[in-house]
């Protein structure tokens, strides 16, 4: 019975409060009331391609709409390649075309919320990588039409940290309110990074566990994330994000 009550304890005082307060925070902000009103114009965060020869590659994350941004954002995929004038954009998304290219500008808004750059590779180390990119965004299962659930996955964040895991050389994980990245595809219960660096366990995303150099140590429940950050020194707080270096 004590065991019991320290549980329900460190899921509330861990998990629940946390969330609670962002809610509250989310409650009196300011926003738009639907997607029409919703501002998805770029948010001048790239250059232009003509004004940067290099081949790079982004990944993204915005906070999303509705009451589901006090806890979640939607993360995405850029690319461009040597020389390129434009840029590719690659988002899932659960209406229209599962696996959406070139939907939004590539640093855009998302209902409104300016976005986060997760990580970016430039010159040589992206002209190698996107190759590899274009095949884990080639390999992703979930890409049929109706292939998309809000919670627990597979949703935009189990996409893009599908693709993190299969190309590890990109050297991040999505922030802790990427709700569904934790997901497996497939409906596994483990996965080991393709370098071997990192490795996840989770029952359908609502209960598991993250370990390695880049996810540090991670323990998830129902979709929030908690745990701290050891090589880039950070503290993971559930819909609140990461806090540090």
């Amino acid at each position: 019975m004590k065991f019991v009550r320290r549980l329900f304890l460190a899921i509330l005082f861990v998990y629940l409060l946390p969330a609670l307060a962002s809610a509250g925070l989310w409650y009196i902000k300011e926003r738009p009331g639907n997607w029409r009103e919703a501002d998805w114009t770029s948010a001048h965060i790239l250059p232009k391609p003509k004004d940067d020869q290099d081949a790079a590659i982004y990944i993204f994350s915005a906070t999303t709409g509705g009451m589901k941004g006090a806890v979640a954002s939607h993360s995405w995929i850029v690319t461009k390649e040597r020389g390129g004038t434009a840029y590719n954009r690659y988002d899932k998304v659960g209406w229209g075309s599962p696996i959406r290219r070139n939907g939004y500008p590539a640093d855009a808004r998302w209902y409104s919320n300016r976005p986060q750059l997760v990580v970016s590779v430039k010159g040589e180390d992206a002209t190698r990588l996107i190759s590899k990119v274009e095949q884990a965004i080639q390999s992703y299962p979930y890409t049929s039409p109706g292939a998309y659930r809000i919670w627990p996955g597979p949703n935009s964040n189990t996409f893009v940290a599908h693709v993190l895991r299969s190309v590890p050389e990109l050297g991040a994980v999505l922030p802790p309110d990427a709700v569904g990245r934790d997901y497996l595809p497939e409906g596994r219960l483990f996965s080991v990074d393709a370098d071997g660096l990192d490795l996840h366990a989770t029952l359908y995303g609502l209960l598991g566990i993250s370990a390695g150099v880049r996810s540090g140590l991670e323990v998830h429940f129902m979709g929030l994330v908690a745990g701290f950050d050891v090589m880039r020194p950070a503290v993971k707080i559930p819909a609140l994000g990461r806090f540090g270096v």
